[in-house]
């Protein structure tokens, strides 16, 4: 592993006392992150800012939007008709996920108060209505998610899985939104931008294990060697809290992570920078091969873009026009 000591000086961070409100702010997180848990979802969060533009500027990270976008939505009887039989006459759909307390996975998911919060917490029960049934949450890890709903235990699954060639192999995609792979660092930073994954070269990069994220950072460690340079070498984490502390002590130069929660995090955490993206995937729900389920998920999700439910869900996270034209059941896969 490459030391502080011995990176070049072009691209290390500036390695001054840690910077006050970022030390804050991060402190702020973990704090958050304490907080009570629930095994059931709700239409709405809690918080101080009724938009999630409000809560971008305000740069306070307790400040969730909490604006009703799901309840009026009205269930689609045709549509809602393409579930199977059995989960017609339960009127529940088993979701896996995991359970993402406090704020650092947002926008996507975070929990306030003991309550699930997030764009996709949103975007999920917005479908739930559509289709006329209710969530039924059970908790996993990212990595059991999928072979959970490979093996019966969950009839849906939901937690930023991005479509890939491996995935498409053992489950159908649903898609709901097309995410980023993008980089955050401090403000203090030499890096001002990041384009394409040699601009990362030499540094010391922070990402979630088992990700996609990770499956590009090996796909593309070559690529520096090939362009000259020292390779970037790369810290594993399990916790998006991990990543942040190591920005905020300089252990880590960058994080490598999802477009819509690095954007989040720039704008809610003083003292850090948005650098860019270098690739998009689509985003969606998981269920097994060749399940009904998936063509019903996909016509709800394109039910609520045609109606406009969609665009304010995304508005209320302060995400307008990054959400997906069409939704598509297993799409070309690019990763």
């Amino acid at each position: 592993m490459t030391s502080a000591r011995t990176r070049p000086a072009r691209t290390r961070l500036a390695r001054r006392a840690p910077l006050a409100a970022l030390a804050a702010a991060t402190a702020a997180l973990l704090l958050l992150a304490g907080c009570g848990s629930s095994d059931s979802d709700s239409d709405s969060g809690k918080g101080s800012s009724g938009t999630g533009a409000t809560a971008a500027k305000s740069g306070d990270t307790a400040a969730i939007p909490t604006q009703d976008v799901v309840s009026a939505i009205a269930t689609d009887p045709t549509l809602a008709a393409e579930l199977p039989a059995k989960i017609r006459d339960s009127g529940k759909l088993t979701l896996g996920t995991t359970k993402q307390p406090g704020t650092t996975a947002l926008p996507h998911a975070g929990e306030v108060d003991g309550k699930p919060v997030g764009l996709d917490v949103d975007l999920r029960n917005a479908v739930a209505k559509v289709l006329g049934v209710e969530w039924d949450i059970q908790y996993g890890t990212f990595p059991t998610v999928i072979p959970g709903v490979q093996n019966g235990r969950y009839d849906v699954g939901q937690d930023n899985f991005g479509v890939t060639k491996a995935r498409e192999q053992v489950v159908d995609f649903a898609t709901y939104l097309n995410d980023g792979q993008a980089f955050l660092a401090s403000k203090d930073s030499d890096l001002k931008s990041v384009t394409q994954i040699t601009d990362v070269c030499g540094l010391h990069i922070s990402t979630g294990s088992g990700s996609t994220f990770q499956q590009i950072l090996d796909a593309n460690k070559d690529k520096c060697a090939a362009a000259g340079k020292k390779p970037y070498t790369v810290q594993y984490v399990t916790d998006q809290a991990a990543s942040l502390l190591g920005i905020q002590n300089g252990r880590v130069d960058v994080v490598f992570g999802p477009t819509l929660g690095i954007k989040y995090e720039a704008s809610h955490i003083p003292g850090t920078r948005f650098l860019g993206e270098v690739s998009t995937t689509p985003v969606g729900f998981v269920t097994a091969r060749n399940s009904p389920v998936a063509k019903a998920l996909s016509d709800a999700v394109n039910k609520l873009i045609a109606s406009g439910d969609y665009a304010k869900i995304f508005a209320k996270w302060g995400l307008p026009g990054s959400g997906i034209p069409q939704s598509q059941v297993n799409p070309p896969a690019t990763l």
